[in-house]
């Protein structure tokens, strides 16, 4: 094995790739005239990241035309923006359509390189020739124009963000997709946009940023998380107005919730640190919805409880007890389930007096949930659930050992888990095989992972749901794609600084030597190998998806999302 010392070879920093190289000591300080910066205290900032440094590395200057889109609803997004000049227009509802916006597929390369990767045999690190292939995919810069804005004005419901308004904070900060379409209204809208490691700095060091922050992020998602909800939309108005004035966010967990869930899971604890949000038993009070990270419904067997299902973004918990209890005051019901979160979990609660108010009056009778069924009073179980529409969406469709496994070890989080039926697989390798030949010779993971009966959960990427590996990473090298959200990595901003191989819950990310065009492993002036992080990144430039599935010659792996268990279930009895 050789090695390359070249003398002063120093290691990645975070600011050695700039969000722009056109960003200029005049922008800096033009920028510090404008509120908020202009009342921001640099004393409070750390010298190795002032002020001045992260405006002018994590932030970049760009105009644009009227009726050019900033950013696009259901795109993954990194940052978030400032009107300095100009205006832009949110689209609040109906949604536009895809074609409108130009969402298309991203490019994937061609039959011939496909083709010739297969002998291809390259010394140089598959870190390096990634860069080319970011650099091609370029998803952060659309460039599309709206065309007949007037008749776009008039059909849909829109508003106005002013200079000196930020927007695409909620993407920015949550690690999930943008939630509106924005585009430039004038000749000419200035934005200053800020990656978000740039904006939790600013959020860290300066107190009124981050009650500003906060106040926006509240007043914006809320609107938004509560649209999601299917009986919202038979409200008025003003009906809406009064659910979202008494509707409350809460936070349980760590945002950084992976390290000590390592901790708990190798001592076998991992459900110790669970909050319980609602108990079985409990009088039903309020609406839970989900927003973010996931909870799981328990219920209680013996001493212990069982899971029955797990509830990911979206899902609401309590509303079919609360609309028994409104329709039949004389026969109450308590709550059929608990609900505990797992990990880091955002949660809207409704207080169950505005759900009698103003939401149940206005759902259609055919439209309301079933009655909950109980015994007789004099039955040990008073409130034993006999619903069936209730008992499908909570009751286990797999096996609850099965469920207990995929919930200790946190794998609902994978939206594209890889699952190995053992009882099928010959441990050819051909899956490896293929995974190398199409990443230059360097697979991206492991067969090896936790078994459960003949069910393998394999060291590979699952492009999670919420993916705590991007929480620490200083320079947003590990982001999502702007497209499809698959979560990879851009070598030429990673630092090998370790911090989302050591924040992965499922240990697929790996380091690897970053090589010269020789093959030679890069050794810096400390006299040890400069390192990058690597995963695998669902073969996405590739025709066909992941060639892991594809290689496999005995359907014994597949790819598979486990936020729901309908993958699942489907998988298991083909």
């Amino acid at each position: 094995m050789s090695f390359s010392t070249a003398p002063g070879l120093q290691r990645p920093k975070r600011w050695d790739s700039p969000f722009s190289e056109e960003i200029t000591e005049e922008d800096v300080r033009r920028l510090l005239r404008i509120e908020p910066f202009a009342s921001m205290n640099p004393d409070t900032f750390p010298r190795g990241a002032s002020l001045q440094e992260i405006l002018r590395n994590d932030g970049r200057l760009r105009v644009f035309q009227d009726g050019e889109i900033i950013v696009r609803e259901g795109d993954y997004g990194t940052s978030a923006f400032m009107v300095l000049s100009g205006s832009a227009e949110v689209v609040l509802h109906p949604d536009l359509p895809p074609s409108v916006v130009g969402r298309r597929e991203p490019a994937k390369r061609g039959f011939f390189k496909a083709v010739a990767q297969l002998w291809g045999n390259s010394k140089e690190d598959e870190v390096e020739r990634q860069k080319v292939r970011l650099k091609r995919r370029g998803n952060d810069e659309h460039h599309i124009f709206l065309q007949d804005i007037p008749v776009i004005l008039n059909k849909h419901k829109t508003a106005t963000i002013h200079a000196g308004s930020f927007f695409g904070e909620i993407a920015a900060l949550s690690r999930m997709p943008r939630t509106s379409t924005i585009f430039a209204r004038g000749p000419a809208t200035e934005l200053f946009e800020i990656r978000w490691q740039g904006l939790r700095d600013l959020m860290r060091n300066d107190a009124r940023v981050r009650e500003y922050i906060d106040g926006i992020y509240r007043e914006r998602a809320l609107s938004t998380y509560l649209a999601e909800i299917p009986f919202m939309k038979y409200l008025s108005e003003e009906a809406k107005q009064q659910v979202m004035k008494a509707t409350q966010f809460e936070t349980y967990g760590d945002y950084d919730w992976s390290g000590e869930y390592k901790k708990l899971a190798q001592s076998g604890a991992a459900a110790a640190k669970e909050q319980i949000v609602a108990s079985e038993g409990d009088y039903p009070n309020s609406v839970v919805m989900i927003r973010a990270g996931f909870a799981r419904m328990t219920q209680r067997v013996g001493d212990g409880h069982r899971t029955l299902n797990y509830l990911g973004s979206g899902r609401t918990y309590g509303f079919e007890e609360i609309a028994h209890n409104w329709r039949m005051p004389k026969h109450q019901v308590s709550l059929q389930y608990s609900l505990r979160v797992l990990g880091y979990t955002h949660v809207l609660v409704i207080p169950g007096n505005v759900i009698e108010e103003f939401v149940l009056p206005a759902i259609p009778e055919n439209e309301l949930p079933p009655l909950i069924e109980t015994e007789s009073q004099d039955t040990a179980s008073p409130f034993a659930l006999k619903d069936e529409t209730a008992a499908e969406d909570s009751a286990p469709r797999v096996g609850p050992d099965l469920m207990e496994f995929l919930t200790q070890n946190r794998f609902f989080n994978g939206t594209e888990t890889m699952v190995i039926d053992m009882d099928r697989c010959t441990r050819c390798d051909d899956c490896v095989r293929a995974c190398a030949s199409t990443h230059d010779n360097n697979p991206r993971f492991l067969r090896h992972g936790p078994i459960h009966d003949n069910i393998m959960i394999a060291q590979a990427c699952m492009h999670c749901a919420d993916p705590v590996c991007m929480v620490g990473c200083p320079t947003g090298a590990i982001h999502r794609d702007a497209f499809e959200g698959e979560v990879v990595i851009n070598p030429a901003t990673c630092i090998g600084c370790t911090t989302c191989a050591n924040n992965c819950p499922y240990e697929a990310i790996r380091m690897v030597e970053q090589r010269s065009t020789d093959g030679e492993i890069l050794i810096a002036s400390d006299a040890k190998p400069i390192m990058k992080a690597t995963k695998c990144d669902l073969c996405i430039d590739q025709y066909g998806g992941p060639a892991c599935v594809r290689a496999c010659p005995h359907d014994a792996l597949k790819r598979m999302n486990l936020n729901t268990l309908d993958d699942l279930v489907g998988w298991l009895k083909r």
